[in-house]
């Protein structure tokens, strides 16, 4: 009896597993629209769209190799999830301490080619009057184009997404990406929501130390970013390293003013010799 209760379990296996309720399959709508990281790769700078006010712009305009880029793609008559991506965005730039033309760049790009610069210029002056940030808008840029150039971009990023006719929507992912100043993709965030530590750690990353101050470089040595939770977090390793660093410009600093310090004292201390002759007694010479 005994030997035959897991020879009977085992037989029943096969039964209870077929019983189990099938693993849910990825829905038809959202099968192709992965987002596949793209790391370390130069987005085509070549690719012309146009702007908010219709004209036409190389993406080389823009990534100047002067400064990070934030790249979100979107469309601007998506019902929900663009908004709530852009509404994430402008969120996490209200707690950042920079500003948008001033310190980095934000290119948003329709992934609708049917859209055009009469409702690019709508949504930025929606997003930029959320922000209220002076001068954003010479560095958000909103722009349109033709099916081959969006996806040209998209496949470069990575980003999947299709059109749904029944629906007359597109699928797609929710993310924003970080570009450095030549336009090398260094960063996916993913979500819809974005703080500003998730902003500024992002854009110094891609800044390659030519945005913000020896601060924020500091801070970036102290978090990682996790590709698991898909967020930058407390890096206690490089919070060693850091504070390593830290102990060693210290110690250096007070060992040189030690130094010095015994320098002077040494120097003091000697006799002067013209002192020291002119106390000895005088003599007929």
């Amino acid at each position: 009896m005994t030997r035959a209760f897991p020879i009977a379990l085992v037989l029943c296996l096969p039964l209870l597993a077929a019983a189990q309720p099938a693993e849910t399959a990825t829905p038809p709508d959202l099968q192709d629209v992965d987002i596949v990281e793209h790391l370390g790769d130069t987005i085509p700078l070549d690719l012309t769209f146009r702007d908010e006010a219709d004209r036409p712009v190389k993406l080389a305009e823009l990534v100047k190799g002067d400064k990070p880029v934030i790249l979100t793609l979107v469309y601007f008559n998506c019902p929900m999830l663009c908004n709530l991506v852009l509404n994430g965005l402008v969120g996490g730039l209200r707690e950042l301490k920079w500003t948008p033309g001033k310190d980095f760049r934000i290119i948003t790009v329709s992934i609708d080619h049917r859209e055009k610069p009469d409702l690019a210029v709508q949504k930025k002056k929606s997003y930029l009057d959320q922000l209220e940030r002076d001068g954003a808008g010479d560095g958000w840029h909103f722009l349109t184009g033709d099916r081959e150039s969006i996806r040209a971009l998209t496949d470069a990023v990575g980003f999947g997404f299709k059109y749904l006719p029944d629906r007359m929507e597109y699928a797609h992912g929710a993310a924003i990406f970080m570009l450095s100043p030549q336009g090398k993709l260094t960063r996916y965030l993913y979500g819809i929501q974005f703080t500003g530590k998730q902003l500024q750690l992002g854009l110094t990353e891609a800044g390659e130390g030519k945005i913000g101050n020896v601060i924020d470089r500091f801070l970036l040595r102290c978090y990682h970013y996790d590709p698991d939770s898909r967020k930058y977090g407390f890096y206690v390793w490089g919070v060693m390293r850091a504070g390593g660093l830290l102990t060693l410009l210290v110690v250096g600093i007070m060992l040189l003013v030690f130094w010095r310090r015994e320098r002077r004292r040494e120097f003091g201390a000697q006799p002067d010799p013209d002192a020291t002759r002119a106390s000895r007694p005088g003599g007929v010479g």
